[in-house]
């Protein structure tokens, strides 16, 4: 019997997993009973467990029957998003104005079956560490569980990530070398002038004016800074200012974010939306400072580790069912800090998402119960063959 038959076994038990992490949704950094429940399941199977990694990360350490050797880190997130779920099924979140619109309910169920499997099959030289990570959704999650002591309290030689990817046929598998998901900036922009009466405009220094300007200035970065075949994006998302029909407004907030493909073009974009918004706001005699929060550095996939990945994914789905993609993903994921400190690896599990979505982040969105013993068994299987390596 095949790890993944093995796994496929307990479908049935997994999408119940699955099904009550998903009534019950926390978002980043507030997992509290989420984490709780993470540790329990593994302290059952006997694994040890370290919890409060991070605020509400989890880490469960696996050893190998067979002596010392190499250590593996396998990855999964926890939060879910701030969103008012629409769908229909008997498992809707019971958190009123939260969901897991992501899949997140779905990696954790993988990668506690996973945890199960290797508990109960520990023949093994080495050790797999299991990270439960709170707080990918933008809430800083994985830079707080390095800053934690996450990789001095667990030394890892190397790390794989995955997330389920509805662009991707259910089934499949794709693995890519080098960058695959894009760095990601948040950004704020506060103007300050002078307000006035809407009548006397020659009185005000009209932070109005300078936020429209900035937000179409802003996008000749792109246009004339970013070289055309570096694909980079800059985006404003809020605008908020003024209070009254008649009132020219003091103040404006601007913010948005940006995405970028090598650190030079972050630190380029960075740079030039500071240039762009003092000198735009200067020109009509406002000034603007900018706030910069790093949400993801750029994923790089260390080329040796993706082709192992590849070829986990191969022995679970077939060899026609793993490829490697032409193009990278413009999405973020906060699991390139922890690759940046050891070689690491992330890949993309195919799946439909039922019940009217087409993408990840609807409020309709559901897992694709299917797929969890597939991203299971792909876990199992890359700790094994690394550990075997």
């Amino acid at each position: 019997m095949t790890v993944l038959e093995e796994i496929k076994a307990s479908s049935a038990e997994l999408a119940e997993w699955r099904h009550e992490f998903h009534r019950h949704p926390e978002i980043g950094m507030k997992e509290f009973n989420t984490s709780a429940k993470v540790a329990g399941m593994l302290r059952s199977w006997g694994i040890e467990v370290t919890e409060k990694v991070g605020v509400t990360g989890v880490v469960g350490v696996i050893r190998g029957s067979l002596g010392p050797g190499r250590t593996i880190g396998l990855r999964s997130d926890m939060d879910a998003l701030a969103l008012t779920e629409t769908g229909c099924t008997a498992w809707k979140s019971e958190n009123e104005g939260f969901m897991h619109a992501c899949g997140h309910d779905g990696h954790m169920t993988m990668l506690l079956a996973a945890a199960r499997y290797l508990a109960s099959h520990r023949d093994f030289r080495g050790t797999v560490v299991v990270v439960f990570q709170p707080g990918e959704e933008g809430a800083g999650g994985g830079l707080a569980m390095i800053n934690d002591g996450l990789f001095e309290r667990f030394p890892m030689d190397e790390i794989y990530g995955m997330h389920n990817w509805t662009d991707v046929p259910p089934g499949h598998v794709t693995v890519r070398p080098g960058a695959t998901m894009a760095g990601q900036d948040f950004f704020a922009i506060h103007v300050k002038g002078r307000g006035a009466h809407g009548s006397a405009p020659q009185l005000s220094a009209d932070t109005a004016l300078a936020a429209a300007m900035i937000v179409t200035s802003l996008q000749q970065i792109i246009a004339r800074n970013v070289a055309p075949l570096e694909a980079a994006v800059v985006s404003i998302t809020k605008i908020h200012t003024g209070s009254a029909f008649n009132i020219i407004p003091q103040e404006a907030e601007l913010g948005g974010c940006t995405r970028y493909f090598s650190d030079a073009t972050g630190e380029l974009l960075r740079k030039r939306i500071v240039e762009v918004s003092q000198s735009v706001a200067a020109s009509v005699g406002c000034t603007a400072e900018v706030e910069f929060d790093p949400i993801a550095a750029v994923l790089m996939n260390d080329p040796k580790l993706a082709e192992a990945f590849l070829e986990a994914a191969k022995e679970v789905v077939g060899e026609e069912n793993a490829k490697v993609p032409d193009i990278p993903q413009m999405a973020s994921e906060d699991f390139s800090f922890l690759a940046r400190k050891v070689p690491g690896a992330y890949c993309f599990l195919g799946g439909q998402a039922p019940y009217g979505a087409t993408n990840l982040h609807n409020p309709a969105f559901d897992f694709d119960d299917r797929q969890l013993a597939v991203g299971a068994a792909l876990w199992v299987t890359i700790a094994m063959q690394r550990l075997a390596a």
